[in-house]
């Protein structure tokens, strides 16, 4: 079943396997009484329907070659761009753990995962609150730089090829890594969606190597 989240604006956010995209346009062409025209742009593609909705898709990987406006339904370039084989570098962080690894078509072929205590938040006031808050602090520290650790040993020497790289947990968390040197190589093939994951362990990886494939299509009802 695919993924839908709401998206600023009234509209929603789908994600569609790359196998099973060509599919889905075609059944959003049919529930809206065709497309109208599709425009391809080298990151992003529009469907306009008839009826006046639209779906729209930020393109990931690199670019299309094919672009332009065109007639109707024409989206054979992206199925095809998205279902070309590639190496995806995951990053996947939250305070309490990390999961990292390397997918080839969907499938992790190289990962680490390791979780460490880090407390929440003490809602007492007073000195027991500001020590809670030193110690929830130097856990914090400790879990997010085993994680830059793991991150630069495991998957920063994959990077040169990588087609990108995806992330997913806490952005906050995510930012403590983006400022560790050993890291900007990693970082720099990363694009901005972020994927919302459970704790990261080895289960939540395998599924965000499937859901790094995805296409994220944002869609406008009339």
């Amino acid at each position: 079943m695919s993924r839908v989240r709401a998206v600023p604006g009234g509209g929603r956010a789908v994600e569609v396997e790359p196998e099973r995209l060509a599919g889905w346009f075609d059944r959003f062409a049919a529930r809206h009484e065709g497309v109208r025209l599709t425009t391809t742009a080298p990151r992003h593609v529009r469907v306009d329907a008839v009826d006046g909705a639209r779906a729209e898709v930020d393109v990931d990987f690199g670019e299309l070659p094919d672009v332009g406006e065109h007639p109707g339904l024409a989206v054979a370039g992206l199925v095809d761009h998205v279902l070309a084989p590639r190496r995806i570098g995951l990053l996947l962080v939250r305070l309490g753990g990390h999961s990292i690894g390397v997918a080839q078509d969907g499938e992790v072929v190289v990962s680490t995962t390791d979780s460490r205590q880090v407390h929440g938040r003490n809602k007492a006031g007073g000195w027991s609150q500001q020590r809670f808050a030193r110690r929830r602090e130097g856990q914090a520290r400790v879990a997010l730089q085993a994680a830059a650790d793991d991150a630069a040993r495991v998957l920063a020497p994959h990077v040169d090829g990588l087609a990108a790289v995806v992330l997913g947990g806490d952005r906050q968390a995510l930012d403590v890594l983006r400022a560790d040197p050993r890291l900007a190589g990693v970082f720099a093939k990363a694009g901005a969606r972020v994927l919302d994951v459970a704790e990261p362990r080895r289960a939540v990886l395998d599924e965000a190597a499937v859901r790094a494939r995805a296409v994220e299509i944002v869609v406008w009802d009339s």
